[in-house]
């Protein structure tokens, strides 16, 4: 069971962390001194992108902030979100990622209806009705699951 909670602020988030085996953290896409308190308290820093650069350039933005104020790149991953199916148009935003010194999951969240349609009946990426896109966010889950358990040296919940 995932508890959903809302905290007041960034501080009432992270002390409430200590309770908690896995804490997802969902902010503002634009860096605020929040999106900066979250990251400096997360094990891993996920930025969600779409592959047009209207979307990587900020993503990238975000990402430069947060190391400027020390955040190590090695605690930030790209997820790439809303993907199409050009293989071309993936690998340039990957390359773009990794060129600007960061990495991006090997999974991806395709562009498809279902994935909406969850989110607008207010359940989860693996609880659309398709069995075929709620495995492809289950790997994207795993995907986190194992950097955190590399990056604390502990099985994640």
């Amino acid at each position: 069971m995932v508890a959903v909670e809302r905290f007041g602020t960034v501080g009432q988030a992270v002390k409430a962390a200590a309770g908690y085996d896995l804490m997802i953290l969902d902010g503002p896409p634009h860096a605020t001194m929040g999106t900066h308190q979250i990251a400096e308290a997360s094990t891993l820093v996920v930025l969600p992108t779409g592959l047009a650069l209207d979307d990587l350039e900020p993503t990238v933005l975000l990402a430069h902030e947060l190391t400027k104020k020390g955040v190590p790149a090695d605690r930030i991953a790209v997820a790439f979100c809303r993907v199409g199916d050009s293989e071309a148009e993936l690998a340039e935003a990957s390359a773009y990622v990794r060129q600007a010194g960061y990495r991006h999951l090997t999974n991806v969240l395709p562009e498809k209806t279902g994935f909406r349609r969850a989110s607008d009946e207010g359940r989860a990426p693996t609880e659309t009705r398709f069995p075929s896109l709620n495995e492809r966010a289950a790997a994207i889950a795993q995907e986190l699951a194992d950097i955190i358990e590399t990056r604390t040296g502990r099985e994640a919940a």
